[in-house]
C-alpha cells in the first residue's frame, strides 16, 4: 500500500514537472519583450526594468524592454497589436494608452478593447501639481488665488489638451475655477526644464518623472492629485482636500495581443503579482512615483479596464473634450 502511494505521489510530481518543463519550452524558450510607448529613464520604463530585471530570473529568460516613444503612445501600442500573440510580446500601458486615447481620437490606428486582452495590474500613478523650488505660490490655496486675481496670467505648463497632464490641468481650472493660462509642453522633460527656468508658473506632472528634482530642491509639490494623500509623500495635500472628489491618477497595466496563450498569460499575472507582493520590490517601485496599492486576477482586471473606461467617459464630457 505505501509503496502504490508513493508510486502515484511520484507520478503526480513528474506529472507536475513534465507541465512546468512543457511551459518552459513551449513558452519562455525565448526572450520575451515588453513594449513601452515611452523613452528609456521615464518613470513607466524604471518600473518596467525593476519588474523585468525579477521574471528574467524567476523565467531563466531574458525579457527584454523595448521602447517605442511618441505619437501619444500610438507607435508602440500599435506594435505591441500587431505583434504575434505568442506569448513573446506584452504591452506595458499606460492610461492614456488604454483608456483616454480612444476617447480623444476619432482615428486611433489600435482598439484597445479588440487588440489587447488583460494581464496584470502594476501600480497607480499619481500626478502633482508642481512649482519651481523657490517660488513666490506658496500653496495649493495660493496658486488658486493668484490664477483667479489675473486670469490668464498665471501659466500652468502640461503636455499637451489630450494627455493626461493635459486634461488633469483642465479639470483642476474647471472645478477650482482657476483661470490658469494652460502651456502645453511636448514633454514632462521641456516642462520641467521651462518651470526650473521660471517661464512657467506652475506645471502638472507625475511623480514618476519628477520625484528626483522634488528631492533635490529644485521644484516643490502644492498637492498631488489622488483622492489622497500620497505613501512617501504625507506631507503633500491631495487635492481632494481642496476639491473633494477629485481623484485622477494614472496607472501602469501589462496586456498582450488578442489570442496570445492563455498559460502565457496565466502565469505572467500570477509571478507578476508574486512579485508585487515583494515588500522590496514594491519599495523600490514606490521610491520611484507609483505606488502598488493592490493585487488583481485576470478578471479583476478586466473589469478594473470597464470601469475607468466609463470614468474617462464621464470625465472628457465634463471638461469638454471632443474626439478628434
Amino acid at each position: 500500500m505505501k509503496r502504490r502511494h508513493f508510486t502515484q505521489a511520484s507520478l503526480i510530481l513528474a506529472a507536475g514537472s513534465w507541465m512546468t518543463s512543457a511551459l518552459a519550452q513551449s513558452w519562455t524558450d525565448k526572450p520575451i519583450k515588453w513594449t513601452l510607448s515611452q523613452p528609456p529613464g521615464s518613470g513607466p520604463d524604471n518600473v518596467a526594468r525593476i519588474l523585468s530585471d525579477r521574471l528574467a530570473k524567476l523565467w531563466g529568460q531574458a525579457v527584454v524592454i523595448d521602447n517605442k516613444p511618441g505619437g501619444q503612445n500610438t507607435i508602440g501600442a500599435l506594435a505591441a497589436a500587431r505583434s504575434a500573440p505568442d506569448g513573446g510580446t506584452f504591452y506595458f500601458a499606460t492610461t492614456a494608452a488604454l483608456i483616454t486615447n480612444p476617447l480623444l481620437f476619432k482615428n486611433l490606428p489600435y482598439d484597445t478593447a479588440k487588440d489587447f486582452v488583460p494581464v496584470a495590474f502594476i501600480a497607480r500613478s499619481p500626478f502633482a501639481l508642481l512649482v519651481k523650488g523657490d517660488s513666490t505660490i506658496a500653496s495649493l490655496d495660493d496658486l488658486i488665488a493668484k490664477s483667479k486675481a489675473s486670469a490668464g496670467k498665471l501659466s500652468l505648463g502640461n503636455e499637451g489638451p489630450r494627455t493626461f497632464s493635459g486634461m488633469i490641468a483642465r479639470l483642476f481650472n474647471a472645478r477650482a475655477g482657476a483661470g490658469a493660462n494652460l502651456v502645453a509642453y511636448a514633454n514632462v522633460g521641456q516642462g520641467t526644464t521651462d518651470l526650473m527656468g521660471g517661464h512657467v508658473d506652475a506645471m502638472v506632472a507625475d511623480l514618476a518623472s519628477t520625484a528626483p528634482l522634488v528631492r533635490q530642491g529644485k521644484l516643490r509639490i502644492l498637492a498631488t492629485t489622488s483622492a489622497k494623500r500620497v505613501q512617501g509623500w504625507e506631507n503633500v495635500p491631495a487635492l481632494s482636500e481642496k476639491l473633494p472628489g477629485f481623484d485622477m491618477v494614472g496607472w501602469f497595466a501589462v496586456v498582450a495581443p488578442t489570442g496570445t496563450p492563455a498559460a502565457a498569460i496565466e502565469r505572467s499575472n500570477r509571478d507578476i503579482n508574486a512579485l508585487l507582493a515583494d515588500k522590496e520590490v514594491a519599495d523600490r517601485i514606490a521610491s520611484i512615483g507609483p505606488l502598488v496599492d493592490s493585487s488583481m486576477n485576470l478578471e479583476a482586471v478586466g473589469a478594473f479596464l470597464r470601469s475607468e473606461s466609463a470614468r474617462w467617459q464621464s470625465i472628457t464630457k465634463e471638461i469638454g473634450v471632443l474626439p478628434e
